[in-house]
């Protein structure tokens, strides 16, 4: 499979996620401007990351992109919601998103905290109706699903870093710290990704127990090689190539990759975490190519927004 393959299959369920993203937000009764709130940051673009994770590893076992969306898109909403929560004033204050503006700046800072909680709430519910081919053991996954999103969300994961990362005890002093904290903010979402694409397959695919670990390993060093080539990007890029603030972190004094390892260090760290992820999917007993998936981690660790 040829990189341009690979592409348009990524760009294809990018798409399918995208098209199913609406109808999980369509309660009738949500108040109109709420759900303006919740469309105007759920459907402003990205890279659809954590949702095409989800859908390119459950494909490895042959699974059916359609019944694993409810998964992908729960996935995606609570990324978008903690967006959302990450700019307002309390957090980052940033006033640009994807080369928009905030969900704050907007709808303002009561409509879009509530846009954030209803998200959440919503991603839960999306996951543990879903309704899809499972029988036997498996007819457990969405319930184990939701599990695991709820971990990776809270205080052992996203919340957790995202604490430490804003309030905690000071900046962190040390590279460990430093990545302890992104393990969390950043990897717990993209690692839960990876175990529901794989949780989607049980009890109808032959699943392999190793490839719930490789999936994790391989999360693990995607989402670290992602947040340092961020850190990079934040301090070389403009706000133009990148759609959001940069150089907010240096201006606020926090301490970042580049701060403690330099910009040069910080490239060679992305190529080692690049390659650690694609060395743990060796390690797990896939059904089909893992081909897609270690070339999203070449894309990301050359990736220029």
């Amino acid at each position: 499979m040829n990189a341009q393959t690979v592409k348009a299959h990524l760009a294809e369920r990018g798409k399918l996620v995208e098209e199913h993203l609406r109808g999980c937000v369509a309660d009738p009764g949500t108040p109109e401007r709420l759900r303006e709130a919740m469309l105007y940051s759920l459907l402003a673009g990205g890279k659809r990351l954590r949702p095409v994770l989800c859908l390119t590893t459950a494909s490895l076992f042959g699974a059916d992109p359609k019944d694993v969306l409810p998964f992908a898109c729960g996935i995606e909403m609570v990324h978008t919601y903690s967006l959302i929560h990450d700019d307002l004033p309390c957090m980052d204050n940033d006033d640009l998103r994807r080369g928009k503006p905030t969900c704050h700046k907007v709808f303002g800072e009561c409509v879009a905290t509530l846009a954030g909680d209803a998200l959440q709430a919503a991603a839960f519910r999306t996951v543990l109706f879903a309704k899809g081919p499972w029988s036997g053991e498996g007819a457990a996954a969405p319930a184990l699903a939701a599990g695991v999103l709820a971990e990776a969300a809270g205080v052992q994961g996203m919340c957790g870093g995202q604490y430490w990362d804003t309030i905690g005890d000071g900046q962190p002093h040390s590279l460990e710290d430093l990545t302890a904290i992104h393990d969390k903010k950043t990897g717990a979402l993209l690692r839960a990704a990876c175990v529901m694409g794989v949780l989607a397959c049980s009890g109808h695919r032959e699943v392999d127990d190793s490839c719930i670990d490789a999936a994790r390993e391989y999360a693990t060093h995607l989402g670290l090689a992602f947040q340092i080539r961020d850190d990079v990007l934040d301090a070389t890029s403009t706000t133009e190539e990148l759609g959001k603030p940069v150089g907010s972190d240096s201006a606020n004094g926090k301490t970042t990759y580049v701060t403690l390892l330099g910009v040069e260090g910080c490239r060679e760290q992305v190529i080692e975490h690049t390659r650690l992820a694609k060395d743990a999917l060796e390690r797990g007993g896939w059904r089909g190519s893992i081909g897609c998936l270690c070339w999203l981690a070449d894309h990301l660790a050359q990736r220029s927004n």
